[in-house]
């Protein structure tokens, strides 16, 4: 067996606070509002495989299940700004058009959806530049952002592209 793929996916996002703690107050209650607080969350770097496919977020989730997702998290104080974001596109061969697979870039301050839009599309563009442009084109662009100025004296917004099933290719077999 050769590393497990990731293949379909959902995007969810949500916002939460609270007056007692940011890990078990304000960032569960934002998992909670994006709908996977039942799960155990693991993250990845941002690639996404040629395979990938978003789909809708299942119905139910597993308590207890290993949820392995790329996120973007951002914690702030009462008053202050949280933002959180998360940018992804598809390579394609510039030969073929074929699909090779994704790149994801996630941002996240105390700053507002201008500045957080700004960064998301620099830091695409920089990692689409620096390893893949001379061979692949990049499209099918999708961004999705949280934000919110917390009442309660912690909170959290969040993204997360978040990993439902996955393939397991067979190497070192000849067809």
């Amino acid at each position: 067996m050769g590393n497990r793929i990731p293949r379909d996916y959902f995007v969810t996002k949500g916002t939460g606070e609270s007056d007692i703690t940011v890990h078990a107050g304000s960032y569960h209650l934002a998992l909670k509002s994006a709908g996977i607080e039942m799960c155990n969350i693991m993250t990845y770097s941002s690639i996404l495989p040629g395979i990938a496919r978003k789909v809708e977020r299942p119905q139910q989730l597993e308590h207890g299940a290993v949820m392995e997702s790329i996120m973007s998290v951002c914690t702030a104080s009462k008053g202050e700004q949280a933002t959180a974001g998360i940018i992804y596109g598809w390579l394609h061969d510039r030969k073929t058009n074929e699909k090779f697979g994704g790149l994801v870039c996630e941002h996240y301050g105390n700053y507002g959806l201008n500045e957080l839009n700004a960064r998301l599309e620099a830091s695409l563009e920089e990692l689409y530049l620096n390893g893949f442009s001379e061979r692949f084109t990049l499209s099918g662009i999708e961004k999705i952002t949280e934000s919110f100025v917390p009442e309660k004296a912690f909170g959290t917004a969040l993204v997360a592209l978040c990993f439902v099933n996955y393939v397991y290719p067979v190497i070192g077999m000849n067809a």
